[in-house]
């Protein structure tokens, strides 16, 4: 037995949390170690949607533990309202949600920050999703953020704020055109926080310690995807953090080789969300098609999503990079119906192919995709509970991904339910 690193292989959006939810019925403890409520983690359980923005997919599982990590930055009004929504679908946390005391804190400035810069950026915005996530990650960096266990010392955090909030006001008002905020106001609703997340607040990596040393198994949950990784994605269009797996070190707080297997989540094609290079993307029936039969908007933004044939180049750059030792394939059945489908094999630029993912976006943005195109199947995939029992199509769909990029598929999703997958092997035991 062993533990699991599920990551997003594309640019996010891949249905992550179906596969963690899924897969957490076999785990003790799931971690979210980077990111923050930029993230949008699905989970449906018997026709019931649950969105999680941060605290980990296993949290519906009654005897699993959950950590939310150091490398995630939490919106603590964001973290409490999910905690009440569990407790009026009475699903009980106590004892098993733990925060890292070392997990930075967003800030009302840094939401209206992110708001004023990407309205200044005009045509060339980011596509941020305005939560503040960005200038968090920031202020980490540049040694000025603050950090959740200050709520538990209201005059360090009084102090910490006073200081912070100076400076940002003047750079809100006087660079950005916005309007400052009140000390105080500030101050009385993030100590209301510490009163109801206090419970919570640990030096996790040590419980992630323990639990190791015990043999315990351990679901390491990935945010956004690994093209929107802040070194190795589209860059500048990314996220803020690092999506790798080897993030999962620094971002909970343990050793390398705790990291265990690494699946990579895909899409059964490929969705994009804001700007930024997408070689793939459909703009005829077929990506609207896509866009409607996959329900393709955003968990936390709403906004649509770009749609396009699954990228091959892309996958295999993330299976590369991230250590992948397999995939999951999700969302097969929004395919079912079409007489024909494509796959991205490789890259064309100025009419060379090219073997290497381009570092820089404009390149990017120029290079033609080569397809090659494979038949489609007619019946719909609800109700199948084996990989056997597929279309010979779908399967060959299938075995055609596994080639190109040169891992297994360890399981597939044929349906937003969590009923609706079928696993072909357990990484637990892989």
């Amino acid at each position: 037995m062993g533990n699991v690193t599920i990551v997003g292989a594309q640019w996010g959006d891949e249905g992550k949390g179906k596969v963690v939810d899924y897969l957490a019925r076999e785990a003790d403890v799931v971690v979210r170690f980077n990111g923050g409520n930029n993230a949008g983690h699905t989970v449906v359980i018997e026709g019931e949607k649950f969105i999680f923005h941060l605290l980990p997919s296993g949290i519906t599982h009654p005897g699993v533990k959950c950590v939310i990590g150091n490398g995630v930055v939490i919106d603590p009004l964001v973290l409490i309202k999910e905690l009440e929504n569990l407790k009026a679908k009475k699903i009980d946390v106590k004892n098993r949600l733990f925060i890292s005391d070392r997990a930075h804190l967003i800030m009302p400035y840094h939401k209206a920050i992110d708001i004023l810069r990407e309205e200044k950026r005009g045509a060339k915005k980011i596509g941020t999703t305005g939560r503040g996530i960005g200038p968090a990650y920031e202020d980490k960096v540049g040694r000025r953020g603050i950090r959740i266990y200050e709520l538990l010392k209201p005059e360090l955090f009084k102090e910490h704020l006073k200081d912070v909030l100076e400076e940002k006001n003047l750079y809100i008002t006087r660079v950005l055109g916005g309007e400052g905020f009140d000390f105080q106001k500030i101050y009385d609703e993030y100590m209301k926080t510490a009163d109801i997340l206090s419970p919570f607040i640990k030096d996790t990596s040590r419980y992630l310690k323990k639990w190791i040393e015990e043999k315990k198994k351990i679901i390491f949950e990935g945010a956004q995807g690994f093209m929107l990784d802040i070194d190795h994605g589209t860059y500048p269009y990314v996220t803020s953090s690092n999506t790798i797996p080897a993030e999962v070190a620094i971002g909970a707080g343990v050793p390398p080789e705790s990291i265990g297997t690494v699946l990579g989540v895909s899409k059964a094609y490929t969705t994009r969300v804001g700007g930024g290079p997408f070689p793939t993307e459909l703009f005829d029936e077929i990506g609207n098609a896509l866009r409607d039969r996959g329900n393709e908007y955003g968990s936390t933004t709403g906004r649509p999503r770009r749609c396009g044939w699954i990228d091959i180049p892309a996958l295999r750059k993330a299976v590369e990079v991230g250590g992948l030792k397999g995939l999951i394939i999700t969302k097969l059945d929004v395919l079912s119906g079409l007489d024909k489908i494509a796959i991205c094999t490789a890259y064309t630029i100025d009419g060379k192919e090219i073997d290497e993912y381009p570092p820089d976006v404009n390149d990017l943005s120029r290079v033609k995709p080569e397809y090659e195109v494979m038949a489609g199947w007619k019946s719909p995939l609800s109700g199948i509970s084996s990989f056997e029992a597929l279309p010979e199509e779908a399967k060959n769909y299938l075995q055609r991904i596994e080639k190109l990029t040169g891992v297994e598929i360890y399981g597939v999703s044929v349906g937003p339910d969590r009923s609706s997958f079928i696993l072909r092997k357990n990484p637990f035991i892989s």
